[in-house]
């Protein structure tokens, strides 16, 4: 009894440790934007913030640039998700269940495209975008994005059909389901949390991505946050308290969607799975 006692202490203690070590951050960030230049500067580290210097998030949204950029990678990053995730889950089912030529050659392509970083291909996207008028435009940035994040979307989806039992789409057949129903009726709620999964990569990358952003991107007006945040970096100075500020709130979003979404990653793989 005393050893499971020691066990739970131990256990409970490392998930406070590993909890502290990622919420520090985000902690951090907010006490720096409520630290005045003198604490910033001093000697001493502030480590509890200071609320009456709460006007720094108030003058970071005032003129409405902050919440613009939040608005505008909100719409990236939702766009890039659901666009992903649409094509990822029929490619990924027809990789998995479909036998057709060059099926082995284009699940080995779908996998190089992630050894070439965003930087390769800026300039010969640019050159595509600009011929389709597709330059600053948020519909742009998120075509570019889901062309990135869409081939290792596939193939988690593909593994995860996979990993699904064959007897039950032959089942569905059986019944006279025709591959889209089975697609959707079988298949879809057994892999709901490797989508989840996969919504979670699909989002955050469109969240944190800069350079398609900075590059694809000219009017200020629509420029995501992680670019705006970089605006505030000045030749002669930089506002720390604004950029943590904006900081803070650009990442709080991306905090709860996980939080949110994470309910459904743990979700049970065989749920619905038993005909009654």
């Amino acid at each position: 009894m005393k050893g499971l006692r020691i066990g739970l202490t131990l256990r409970v203690v490392a998930v406070i440790v590993v909890l502290g070590l990622a919420v520090f951050p985000l902690y951090w960030m907010f006490v720096t934007a409520l630290t005045s230049n003198a604490d910033l500067f001093g000697q001493d580290a502030r480590l509890i913030p200071d609320f009456s210097q709460f006007g720094v998030f108030v003058d970071a949204l005032a003129d409405g640039k902050a919440t613009g950029w939040l608005l505008n990678s909100l719409t990236i990053a939702a766009g890039t998700t659901v666009l992903s995730i649409g094509l990822g889950i029929p490619l990924g089912y027809a990789l998995s269940r479909f036998r057709f030529r060059g099926k082995a050659v284009m699940t080995i392509v779908l996998l190089f495209t992630q050894m070439l970083p965003e930087a390769l291909m800026v300039v010969p996207l640019f050159a595509l975008f600009r011929r389709f008028e597709l330059l600053d435009s948020l519909t742009g940035l998120v075509l570019a994005n889901s062309a990135f994040v869409l081939p290792i979307v596939a193939l988690i989806l593909k593994g995860a059909i996979d990993g699904i039992p064959n007897e039950l789409d032959e089942a569905g057949r059986v019944d006279g389901a025709r591959p889209f129903t089975v697609l959707t009726r079988i298949n879809i709620p057994l892999i709901a949390p490797s989508i989840a999964a996969s919504a979670v990569i699909a989002f955050f990358h469109a969240w944190n991505e800069y350079v398609f952003a900075v590059t694809f991107i000219f009017n200020p007006e629509i420029q995501p946050a992680s670019v705006g945040i970089a605006n505030f970096i000045g030749e002669l100075g930089t506002p720390i308290q604004t950029v943590m500020a904006v900081a803070f709130m650009f990442t709080l979003p991306a905090v709860v969607f996980y939080l949110f979404v994470q309910r459904y990653v743990v979700a049970g793989m065989t749920a619905g799975a038993v005909k009654g």
